[in-house]
């Protein structure tokens, strides 16, 4: 294969940068054409041949990894193919589930990065992926398990729509519309669907040419639905998603201003935050709020513009939830708040740099006019800034609120960074509040780039840079864990971005600088202090945890868990330091450092460890000057000491041997060519101490090995300093904060050279070698060796692989043949990672891997107890497979801290990798890695397949440990080697098999566990083709024979239960059907005619053959499909078979039913007969799969698509009407037609879906065609197999006895309910075979019903509700036989109904009901409308009937008006009702009654009852108690005879609130007037305290009251509500002016911003709230306090100077010195100044506002008032001092002396004795 021309006029799309600074970049342009040629070959020929499985899944996966190592190193025009192809491919209609995944995960990779394609290159027709989305998501068939699909799946799909809906063509919107608008029914369920469809599918981002085809279509409609809609339904969140992401994508071409008040008054209603005293919550508030991702979304689009008038609103919004994040509030709503904090400014500065930094891209620009300019931006910290300072010592931690002022920093440094530098200078100084040092320091650890940076609007942060590093000092702190990491990590962040370099000389050699920088200059000849103190800290750190001090010796000597992260934090943190350093400094730290660890020996497991660890650190920086003090050093100590012959074979050696063998070792871990000097010190070294009989010697002996063979042949980087060069060049302060450049990284590379790699062989030589011939002699018994030397050898060669794995070539060799059939190369991809193996020397992988094996299989034989080397020889097997230098978990875990550091101080603003120099270093070394690590999809050799039988062998052996390693091992080698799975899991299954007797417990568990891997591990791909379930699940199942299978072992039997339960959760329906669609054909022959695939497209006859292979495959899966139900059934025969086993097949049985192929006949027989097996568990799936064979069965209905108009004879109107309409008027119900004869029932056109023509009408709908006369009953003689089998079983008396028997016991008692799947059941019966069954069920229906108990009335409501839905079809004369039987069936049901059973009645008969023409179910409205309250079986019964006529109801919404006119005019003279339950359940069905009067747009007057007209009946009949100045209770049970209007009055009343409190958070649109005509009665009623022992009435109207006041207002409405509490603010009684107080504090709050946005409403507020801080009644008064601070609080109204001096005024009136009684009006006057002077003072809880110090003192002039004056005030300066007394350092400076001399006076208590 070679290349004409290389990449020669491809431009690519986008290439991953960092594959440009590898050392060998050279290689990969070409390795990438050569790649992607081939992909494209192959993939074309896969679909050419039409080959879905393996070809194209195989290749598919292939270019997933291209993407991963080459990024999108394509031309568009191949970008555009491959996405055209993966689209059609997921869209192929029969494509299996788990397929159709793979595919989406794939075409959402390449359409990621939107702006490399623009919509004029590429566009995706909407329906297929729409039709794809409808039938997975809403399939019709999952529910009864005929299809499972995994759980992934819609959050796959939504992404994929997600990615998709960009290139939607520009007419797709009109056509979605068209589409959705029908099922517009707030009423309906569907409403959801319809909604989030939208939210979903339709386009925000077009060119401004194109938006009267886009937004502009469907904006006005939906806003206005939104605006009009309250008590937010569940759709009603998908609504704001659309609007937030149409805000997002047009911010400038959408004019939102009108809409800005509604939207800020619901953003603070979903944040569902408590409001004043005593709250009720609507339930609904609580599971509905809006995702906090797209408020978000949507307040950023909103800000900025001409006058800004969004940031306003922001402003008041965040002033009046700042208190709820005050660290001493918390609640559920906590979490909430913390989002919204966190994720406001990432979305803003996300917005800036949209519009100032990037890349121009096809994508519409925002226009000049809607920017954010600076101003705005320092307007938005503003608003922030006090939630985010609060939050920081939140409970729940610093994180959120660190966040968020990262990116205020980024903003607008010079206003996020100062207060911060102030608390944590205030933070360092305290001892006795650690928590508010980590939080400072975490949040200073996000700011620190925008406080060093040099070009920002806030020069003066890096004079902070040396004072903050020299004050963090005292965190190193041996005491203090987490202060301590906190430390590290603030030491590390600033470090990393300033060089540590003295420039104190700078100034007199450059002229050019400027006041700031030669104070820096200056400043910095403090770092060497800083560095020499900094190691000062750590060396008391380290001789504080030596391991004696920390533990007795008799514990193990391993580290804590907190150790190991303190020794973590310590390396990185000198490593980085000593980087950063000048040559200067580093000398004098290393020399201090090197005195240090010579001058003591330090025990090897704590101190020793931290130790060496920040020696390795040092040396890293500059190897060769420490080399030289170090290596000598160490050397000669150690030889000098093992030069004693006695000494090799001791097993405890002398502590400083082992000292400096670790430092020793740690110290080796640099640049590998600098080691070279050291060669032969370290060869005699090693040579002898690996040898040495001391575990512990040679173990740090085998790491020294490791170490340096690591050096030696690893690729790296060599420095990580902030920039590249040194520092000794230009003038380092001017380096502070710099990003690092990608394109001059200056990245130096250690490549091994020749010398390197000669040494590296000639130590492999040494010590290898010998090792191996060692085995090898105690294999074949030559020298036997004890077990202590045998690990001892084995860790040699472990340690050697691991240290020289990267210069070892792969196993290699034949692969193994006939896997799997295919017409397409299933080929390997071999990457350069580097490294040239050298052919000549001998290759010890395969010399390893022979001995290894050999030595297994001796160990096995001989002394399998020797676990510890087992478990070294899995290890080996392990690095042999797959080590090259990198382990996975190492990387995975290097990669997650290098995006977390990447998070904490990336720049989002500039983007575009503007990362320090450090961090691109690294992540460049991590794209190195990940190519060492890309072996998915590897070929699998023979060599492998028998290192794999080897892990199989350890797998199912005797001891536990051995089995669970070898079997993680085994899992990743089937995960990793191509179908390897198919040759090993026939293996597994082998153990499990009956026939294999001589299997020992073990190896059975073993095999078993290792089938539970199979399930979770490596996949999906293990259980997804034929041949494999075909084997697993019969052999699972046939094990229960097998001799060494005990359930006596209750292990075993869980690991059974694990292994279903993992198979359940995992299974997908594996696809029958693969058919290529002529689509994708052509797509990849364009593909094909691309330049450069070189294979030739197939021959006609390959694709001949094609064709035939995908045919005959089909034929074949479907044949292996049968085999397998077969199979399961053959083992179920088995009578020897345990119970658990006959469940598990049944299990297994039951996933295997599709909705494409029919189940055989055998397995019909075997669910039919299981109906009525003993075992409840089985009889439950047999009852599903049942009811899921019966869909399969069902014959297709033949229909008919009808224009509306033509039934009704009457056009829609242009233009959007909704609700009830002439169009739709024949779809009501109507007792005057009703179709009570054949003819009219055969003339009836029914519309069986409710939702159908109440929003609009479809351009056609599909009914059933009426001229197709039903065929009333199948003839036996044209069933198929299945049908004849059901028919003969319910046709056969005795098994319907013991059906029946069965479905009527209880299972729990009381926890039982209407069982879905037993309706589906019988629905489907009577659907497939008409009334056939019906003589012989109808006796025990009898029986059934007239029998109270619960399980038997649920049996007949099952039953029942399957009758009635499984009738929809019948001809009219068995319709009409049925329900002569049925109507009086239900009466008698109805007469027995009891507690337990009403909740089951009512869900038959909303079942019954549910998506039914009502004028088919006529009979039963009929039936239920009779009499409900006919008082004659009591109040329960009277109660339950409604309930179970409102289920039926309910379903049917607007089409029976008729029906709740009638039901309304029966039940208003009844409202007068004794009975607590009755009113409750008459309340509610008067909400259902009332449901259809909504006020939407575009919506006609209903034909429903109105609210309006009904309040005003009801007002009538409660005249006398309006009239009335109090109401009591007068109603006494006894005496229910009284009848004067009072007392009916009061029944009536109570009934009324039951609706009130019932419609509340149920209804659409709250009718606020009639609410207000209630209004006065209520706030009689409604008493102060709460107290449980008040009766219903007054608790109910609290509660309404509650309720009421949280509605949604419009502008409208509110000079109405005002106007009523005004007129309540003059009742004669108290209670109610009180009530008016909490009632519009709530309503304020909930209603902020429109009330906001009405200014004159705004002072009818003042003026009331002030009217009552002058009642006369004392409550009254301190309650009109309480909502001034609040209405303060929320910047409701300002607190100028006018205010004030009201205040001040009332507060200094004169009270008359007459001795007796005080004027009281004067003293009122007196103290409601005091309580205005003192809510001031409470508004601003945790501030001090300028004009509080004054307020304060004037309070504290009334201390001696008389009472309530001084309480009063005493208890306003007691909770002043309870709120601020956290922060009193900083509040203090607020005041002067002399006040803070009063306030000392007044705060202090005084002393009883003074």
């Amino acid at each position: 294969m070679t290349i004409d021309g290389d990449m020669v006029g491809i431009i690519p799309q986008k290439e991953i940068v960092y594959n440009g600074l590898l050392p060998y970049s050279d290689r990969l342009d070409r390795e990438a054409t050569e790649l992607l040629a081939e992909i494209k070959a192959n993939l074309c020929r896969a679909v050419l041949l039409r080959e879905l499985w393996p070809g194209v899944a195989f290749w598919s996966r292939k270019l997933f990894s291209f993407l991963k190592l080459y990024g999108r190193k394509f031309s568009k025009e191949d970008h555009i193919l491959f996405i055209k192809l993966l689209y059609e491919l997921v869209t192929l209609p029969n494509l299996e589930p788990h397929m159709m995944q793979c595919y989406a995960r794939l075409l959402i990779q390449l359409l990621k990065k939107k702006e490399l394609l623009a919509r004029d290159d590429l566009q995706l027709p909407w329906r297929p992926l729409y039709d794809l989305y409808e039938r997975i998501i809403y399939s019709k068939t999952e529910h009864l398990g005929l299809i499972w699909l995994p759980n992934s799946v819609d959050h796959i799909l939504k992404a994929l729509i997600k990615s998709c809906r960009l290139y939607f063509p520009a007419s797709s919107t009109k056509e979605m519309l068209d589409e959705w608008r029908p099922l517009l029914c707030v009423f309906d369920v569907v409403m959801q669907k319809a909604v989030s469809n939208m939210e979903l599918f339709l386009p925000t981002i077009m060119p401004p040419e194109e938006h009267s085809q886009g937004f502009q279509l469907w904006f006005d409609e939906l806003m206005n639905l939104w605006m009009s809609v309250q008590n937010q339904p569940s759709w009603e969140g998908h609504l704001v998603n659309l609007f937030a992401r149409l805000a997002n994508d047009n911010i400038g071409y959408v004019d939102w201003t009108p809409y800005i008040p509604t939207i800020f008054t619901r953003i603070l209603r979903s944040l569902n935050l408590p409001v004043g005293v005593s709250q009720m919550v609507a339930p609904r508030y609580l599971t509905n709020s809006y995702d906090i991702g797209y408020l978000v979304l949507w307040i950023t689009a909103l800000l900025g513009g001409p006058g800004n008038p969004a940031q306003k609103e922001l402003t008041c919004l965040f002033s009046s939830i700042a208190s709820f994040y005050h660290p001493s509030n918390h609640g559920r709503w906590q979490s909430r708040l913390m989002r919204l904090l966190q994720r406001l400014p990432a979305s803003v500065v996300r917005r800036v740099h949209r519009e100032r930094h990037a890349a121009p891209s096809w994508i519409t620009l925002v226009p000049e006019c809607q920017r954010l300019t600076d101003a705005d931006l320092q307007e938005f910290t503003r608003s922030l800034t006090g939630a985010a300072l609060l939050a920081m010592f939140s409970k729940t931690g610093s994180t959120d609120a660190a966040y968020a002022l990262q990116n205020l920093a980024l903003l607008t440094p010079e206003l996020a960074i100062p207060p911060v530098l102030e608390k944590t200078y205030a933070a360092m100084e305290t001892l006795t509040e650690p928590h508010t040092l980590t939080a400072t320091l975490s949040c200073m650890i996000g700011m620190a780039r925008s406080l060093v940076s040099p070009n920002n609007h806030y020069p003066e942060g890096c004079a902070h840079v040396l004072p903050l590093l020299m004050g963090s000092l005292p965190g190193v702190d041996p005491n203090d864990f987490s202060k301590c990491m906190i430390t590290f990590q603030f030491v590390t962040t600033f470090t990393t971005l300033v060089p540590l370099v003295d420039c104190s000389s700078a100034p007199s050699q450059y002229t050019d600088l400027s006041e700031i920088e030669k104070d820096l200059c200056s400043a910095s000849a403090g770092f060497e202090d800083f560095v020499l103190q900094f190691l000062d800290r750590c060396f008391a750190l380290i001789d504080s945890s030596t391991l004696e001090q920390t533990r007795d010796e008799t514990e193990t000597d391993t580290q804590t868990h907190l150790e190991s992260l303190v020794e973590l934090g310590l390396s990185s943190t000198v490593n980085t330091i000593l980087t950063q350093c000048s040559t200067e400094i580093y000398k004098v730290a290393l020399q201090k450092l090197f005195n240090f660890a010579t001058s003591s020996i330090f025990e090897t497991c704590v101190s020793g460890r931290m130790v060496a660890d920040m020696c390795r650190a040092a040396v890293k920086c500059h190897p060769a000057e420490s080399l030289r003090l170090f290596v000598p050093h160490c050397c000669s100590v150690i030889s000098h000491i093992t030069d004693n012959e006695e000494l090799q074979n001791e097993d405890e050696l002398d502590k400083e041997l082992l000292w400096n063998l670790q430092l020793l070792s740690e110290v080796t871990r640099v640049d590998g060519e600098q080691l070279l000097k050291y060669q032969g010190d370290l060869e005699q070294i090693l040579c002898v101490c690996v040898r040495l009989r001391c575990k512990r010697a040679y173990t740090l002996a085998c790491s020294l090995l490791e170490h340096t063979l690591r050096s030696l042949s690893l690729i790296y980087p060599k420095e990580y300093r902030s920039t590249s060069g040194g520092f000794d060049t230009d003038l380092p302060i001017r380096d502070w904060g710099r990003a690092g450049d990608v394109a001059a990284l200056g990245v130096c590379w250690h490549v091994p050279s020749q010398e390197e790699e000669n040494f590296v062989f000639h130590l492999l030589f040494r010590l290898l070698h010998p090792e191996l011939q060692r085995i090898k002699g105690h294999v074949s018994g030559d020298q036997p060796m004890t077990r202590e030397e045998l690990l001892q050898s084995l860790a040699i060669v472990q340690h050697c692989l691991l240290g020289a794995g990267s210069l070892l070539s792969p196993l290699d060799g034949l692969h193994v043949p006939d896997l799997v059939p295919s017409m397409a190369n299933l080929g390997e991809i071999k990457l350069h990672v580097g490294v040239e193996y050298d052919e000549s020397r001998e290759n010890y992988r395969e010399s390893i891997c022979q001995t290894m094996r050999l030595l297994l299989h001796h160990i096995l034989e001989h002394s399998e107890d020797d676990t510890k080397s087992l478990f070294v020889i899995i290890k080996i097997i392990s690095d042999l497979m797959f080590f090259r230098g990198t382990h996975k978990k190492e990387f995975d875990s290097r990669w997650k801290s290098f995006t977390l550091v990447k998070k904490s101080m990336e720049n989002r603003l500039h983007g575009k990798k503007q990362h320090i120099r450090a961090l691109l270093i690294d992540r460049v070394l991590l794209q190195h890695e990940m190519r060492k690590l890309v072996v998915e999809g590897s070929e699998y050799k023979v060599v492998h397949q028998e290192l794999l039988c080897d892990l199989l062998l350890l797998s199912t052996s005797t001891y536990s440990q051995v089995r669970s390693r070898a079997q993680n091992v085994l899992m990743t080698a089937m995960g990793t080697f191509s179908f390897s799975y198919r040759d090993i899991i026939p293996r597994i299954l082998q153990m499990l098999s009956p026939q294999h007797t001589t299997v020992t417990e073990q190896q059975f568990k073993g095999a078993l566990y290792c089938l539970l891997g199979a399930h979770s591990g490596f996949g999906l791909a293990s259980a997804r083709d034929w041949d494999c379930v075909g084997e697993m699940w019969p052999a699972l199942v046939r094990c229960g024979l097998s001799p060494s299978m005990t359930l006596e072992k209750p292990s075993i039997g869980r690991l059974l239960d694990d292994i279903t339960d993992r198979i359940h959760r995992q299974h997908d329906t594996i696809g029958i059907f693969f058919t290529v669609s002529e689509r994708c054909v052509e797509i990849a022959y364009e593909i094909a005619q691309t330049p450069r695939p070189w294979l030739e497209v197939p021959s006609k006859e390959e694709m001949k053959e094609g064709i035939q292979r995908q045919r005959i495959r089909n034929v074949v899966a479907a044949r292996k499909y049968e085999k397998l139900v077969n199979d399961l059934l053959d083992c179920l025969e088995d009578r020897d078979l345990p119970w658990k086993f006959e469940h598990m097949a049944t299990d297994l049985l039951a996933l295997l039913l599709r909705d494409d192929h029919p189940l055989p006949p055998d397995a019909v027989l075997y669910f039919t007969q299981s109906l009525v097996h003993d075992s409840i568990s089985i009889r439950k799936v047999a009852i599903s799969a049942v009811a899921a064979i019966l869909k399969q069965l069902k014959r297709p209905r033949k229909k008919v698509a009808v224009k509306p108009s033509d039934i009704s004879g009457i056009q829609d109107p242009e233009g959007v009407c909704v609700g009830d309409r002439e169009g739709n008027c024949w779809l009501q119900y109507d007792s005057n037609n009703l179709p009570l004869t054949q003819e009219q029932w055969d003339s009836l056109q029914c519309v069986e879906k409710t939702h159908w023509g109440y929003y609009s009408w479809p351009r056609e709908i599909m009914i059933n065609a009426a001229s197709e006369k039903p065929q009333d009953d199948l003839p036996y003689e044209e069933m198929s197999e299945g049908e004849k089998i059901i028919f003969e079983y319910f046709s056969d008396p005795e098994f319907i006895d013991q059906l029946i028997e069965f479905l009527s016991l209880e299972e729990r008692k009381g926890k039982d309910s209407f069982n879905p799947r037993r309706f589906c059941l019988f629905k489907g019966l009577f659907r497939n075979y008409g009334d056939v069954f019906l003589p012989l069920l109808w006796p025990h229906l009898e029986q059934l019903a007239s029998d109270p108990h619960e399980s038997s009335q649920r049996c007949v409501c099952e039953i029942t509700a399957g009758l009635i839905r499984g009738s929809k079809h019948w001809n009219f004369s068995k319709v009409d036989r049925l329900w002569q039987l049925l109507c009086p069936l239900i009466r008698t049901a109805l007469t027995n109904i009891t507690v337990e059973t009403y909740a089951d009645w009512g869900t038959c008969i909303a079942t019954a009901c549910e998506g039914r023409d009502p004028r088919k179910l006529h009979w039963l409205f009929e039936l239920l409308m009779e009499s409900p309250l006919s008082g004659e079986g009591g109040s329960f019964r009277d109660a339950s009937l409604l309930y179970v006529l409102q289920g039926g109801l309910a379903q049917q919404q607007w089409r029976v008006s008729e029906l709740l006119h009638r039901l309304l005019a029966y039940l208003e003279p009844k409202l007068t009702q004794v009975y607590k339950n009755v009113r409750e359940r008459i309340g509610s069905v008067l909400t259902y009654i009332f449901m259809i009067d909504v006020a939407l747009p575009h919506t006609r007057p209903t034909i429903s009852p109105h609210v309006a007209e009904f309040v005003t009946r009801v007002l009538e009949r409660l005249k006398p108690l309006t009239s009335e100045p109090e109401i009591h209770n007068h109603v006494h049970e006894e005496n229910t005879h009284e009848t004067d209007e009072c007392t009916q009055a009061v029944k009536l009343l109570k009934t009324v609130l039951k609706w009130l409190m019932a419609s509340a958070g149920r209804t659409f649109t709250t009718p606020v007037q009639q609410q207000l005509q209630l209004l006065p009665l209520l706030f009689k009623i409604a008493p102060v305290e709460i107290d449980e022992s008040y009766d219903e009435m007054k608790q109910d109207a609290r509660t309404c009251l509650s309720l009421m006041s949280q509605g949604l207002l419009y502008p409208e409405h509110i000079p109405m509500v005002l106007a009523a509490l005004e007129e309540m603010a003059g009742n004669r009684s108290w209670h109610a002016r009180y009530s008016v107080l909490t009632y519009l504090q709530i309503m304020v709050f909930y209603n902020l911003f429109t009330l906001l946005s009405l200014p004159a409403e705004v002072l009818c507020i003042r003026k009331l709230v002030m009217q009552l801080l002058l009642d006369e009644q004392l409550e009254v008064r301190d309650m009109a306090c309480t909502t001034l601070s609040g209405l303060l609080q929320c910047q409701f109204f300002p607190l100028d100077s006018c205010l004030q001096t009201q205040l001040q005024t009332l507060s200094q009136t004169c009270l008359p010195k007459a001795r007796g009684e005080l004027a009281s009006t004067d003293l009122v006057r007196r103290h409601a100044g005091v309580l205005g002077l003192s809510a001031c003072i409470l508004s601003s809880p945790y501030d001090v506002p300028h004009w509080m110090p004054q307020i304060l003192m004037d309070l504290s002039d009334h201390l001696n008032d008389p009472q309530p004056i001084e309480m009063t005030v005493k208890k306003t300066l007691s909770e002043f001092r309870r709120t601020h007394h956290d922060n009193w350092q900083e509040h203090r400076q607020c005041f002067t002396d002399d006040q803070l001399l009063v306030l000392t006076n007044l705060l202090v208590s005084p002393c009883y004795y003074a």
